[in-house]
């Protein structure tokens, strides 16, 4: 099944190019099936083409074809309340999190796929508030190993460095005077490699470049991993 991995394709791009212009039910409905055939399927064969090497990084995280529930996101928007009621995401992407993860904010590696913003690495997004709580607990306690993390030659080299919005002031709970407190700020922490324009996603070696890549993002997985009382 890895082997049907070729690349995402000028149909692929295509469609997100047609539904930007096109962002409404009924051209979705009309679109439906090529939706299935142009994007979830190559999306799905990606996903099975990364499964097998992503184990070789840690058997913890999983990577699951299936176009539900899996390692898919979904197309539609949640616009409840937003005020941008456009019904679906102009983009796709994938989330492979740790297996005791169940939605978007647990830890993974993540993959976005936008013409001309092609973005991958490893992190934990939004995470909620016991589990932000100790990870920033844990840079307090372990200021040596977060100082490791930051100054990983891969981390600099592939990422620039830590990302991830920060508070305007420190936590209340944390001394203000506590090392590294422009990271103990921050409300996400993640390793991006922002690869720009979608050519690079548009061959089978992809996967090698994106497997690579979470390799690299690992010291800061294990951080997070540690942190949070969860295997890597």
């Amino acid at each position: 099944m890895t082997d049907n991995f070729t690349g995402f394709n000028a149909d692929f791009w295509q469609f997100f190019a047609e539904l930007k212009d096109n962002n409404n039910r009924e051209w979705f409905a009309a679109n439906k099936s090529r939706y299935q055939d142009r994007v979830v399927a190559p999306i799905s064969a990606f996903i099975s083409a990364i499964g097998p090497r992503l184990q070789n990084i840690s058997r913890h995280y999983t990577a699951d074809p299936r176009p539900n529930k899996g390692s898919m996101f979904r197309i539609y928007r949640d616009v409840r309340f937003a005020k941008d009621k456009r019904p679906y995401k102009e983009h796709a992407a994938t989330h492979f999190r740790h297996r005791l993860g169940k939605n978007a904010h647990a830890p993974g590696f993540y993959v976005h796929l936008e013409a001309g913003n092609i973005r991958y690495g490893g992190g934990i997004w939004t995470p909620p508030a016991d589990t932000l709580g100790k990870i920033r607990q844990r840079i307090v306690d372990k200021p040596d190993k977060w100082q490791a993390v930051i100054e990983n030659k891969d981390i600099i080299k592939q990422f620039g460095g830590i990302q991830g919005d920060g508070l305007k002031r420190p936590p209340r709970d944390i001394d203000a005077g506590a090392p590294h407190m422009a990271d103990i700020k921050r409300k996400s922490f993640f390793a991006i490699k922002d690869a720009g324009s979608s050519g690079i996603a548009s061959r089978a070696d992809f996967v090698d470049e994106v497997i690579a890549t979470f390799e690299a993002a690992t010291p800061l997985m294990y951080f997070i991993s540690d942190a949070i009382g969860v295997e890597f």
